[in-house]
């Protein structure tokens, strides 16, 4: 039976840089089909989520310029729905603006936060490990994170240390000793051997009564911010307000805000088939792949070439001759090419691709 206490909110304000030049300021990672199913990250989340919460528990977080690509990708909602933030400051705000509104709407409500933007390939024991995390903060006020059991040293996620000497009630729920964020692969390995160490998946579970004495005792400045414009939440006047306070807000991830400094942070272990997808390495990864490992999406003729993902539009023939370990991306005014190995160099080349040759390519 769906709780309707619990409300899901999918934080969809990014840019999705690190998939350029698919990935726009004008159509962002989120509202685009990158894996090939026929939807798009945001649909798939929400999707995902719509088994254990009803539509009318949704917030979608995302900038004001993409209020319209929300609607038009989750016509299941209302326009009210979407929260429209008039400048990005990073997932701390984000979360605030989310669990005022929910406190105005439901106070008793259980916050379910997402990125929009996650591949998850077992759906049904995902949505039993976030039951059994909602159910856990229900009863005990505790906030939640979700933990994936690394399968490799990987160095471009979080860690997160479980005290692994106190099992707290239910199954796999540990306190949180420390995190970590992006070690070195030295370090990525000792974690990995240890047995204590998950990815931190940034999905959050917690009341929203529990959150926002967080922001009190931890972001006091965020939470004063906020508690000033209190009476217009979930009125005609909540968007005026949020677009004067908003730019007066620290740019501050929850992470560092409060999950690394909160005394009540628990983790729920899991492994469900996850990664955020969040680079054309990470695709190459899940994607399907040819005999000589090259993860194809175009129209293509290949020689001597291995190990490539190629990214190109269906009315233009690709031809390669020679190349090993390369991302090939041909999209709109944009043709990529660049070694997998240097991917990292995505956000140089959108800084130059501004700056030498103008806003029409980013």
């Amino acid at each position: 039976m769906i709780n309707p206490n619990r409300y899901c909110i999918i934080m969809a304000g990014g840019i999705g840089s690190r998939f350029w030049p698919i990935s726009r300021r004008s159509t962002p990672k989120q509202f685009l089909d990158i894996l090939g199913t026929g939807k798009s990250f945001i649909r798939h989340t929400y999707e995902r989520f719509a088994h254990i919460i009803p539509p009318a528990n949704f917030l979608v977080v995302t900038n004001s310029q993409y209020k319209a690509q929300v609607l038009a990708h989750l016509p299941e909602l209302d326009e009210r729905q979407v929260l429209c933030e008039p400048v990005g400051r990073n997932t701390a705000p984000c979360i605030a603006y989310a669990a005022w509104r929910l406190k105005a709407v439901n106070p008793e409500a259980t916050m379910i936060i997402t990125p929009a933007d996650h591949l998850i390939l077992n759906e049904t024991e995902f949505c039993h490990v976030i039951d059994q995390s909602a159910d856990f903060v229900e009863q005990h006020h505790n906030l939640m994170t979700i933990g994936i059991r690394p399968n490799r040293p990987a160095t471009g996620y979080g860690y997160i240390q479980i005290d692994n000497q106190n099992n707290a009630e239910g199954e796999g729920i540990y306190p949180v000793k420390t995190f970590t964020e992006k070690p070195n692969l030295e370090l990525a390995r000792t974690f990995v051997e240890s047995g204590e160490f998950f990815w931190n998946a940034g999905i959050f579970i917690w009341k929203t009564a529990s959150i926002l004495e967080c922001f009190a005792q931890l972001l006091p400045d965020l939470h004063q911010t906020f508690s000033a414009i209190a009476p217009y939440f979930n009125t005609s006047g909540e968007q005026d307000q949020i677009q004067r306070i908003y730019p007066e807000c620290r740019n501050i991830s929850i992470d560092f805000g409060i999950m690394e400094k909160a005394t009540n942070v628990y983790v729920r272990c899991s492994d469900f088939g996850w990664s955020d997808i969040g680079t054309w390495g990470s695709l190459y990864e899940y994607a399907e792949k040819d005999p000589k490992g090259n993860a194809v999406a175009a129209q293509c003729m290949l020689y001597d070439t291995q190990g490539c993902i190629v990214k190109g539009a269906p009315d233009k023939l690709i031809v390669i001759e020679g190349l090993t370990d390369y991302i090939v991306v041909d999209h709109g005014n944009v043709l990529m090419i660049c070694p997998k190995n240097n991917e990292q160099n995505v956000k140089r080349f959108i800084d130059d691709a501004k700056f030498q040759e103008g806003d029409e390519y980013i």
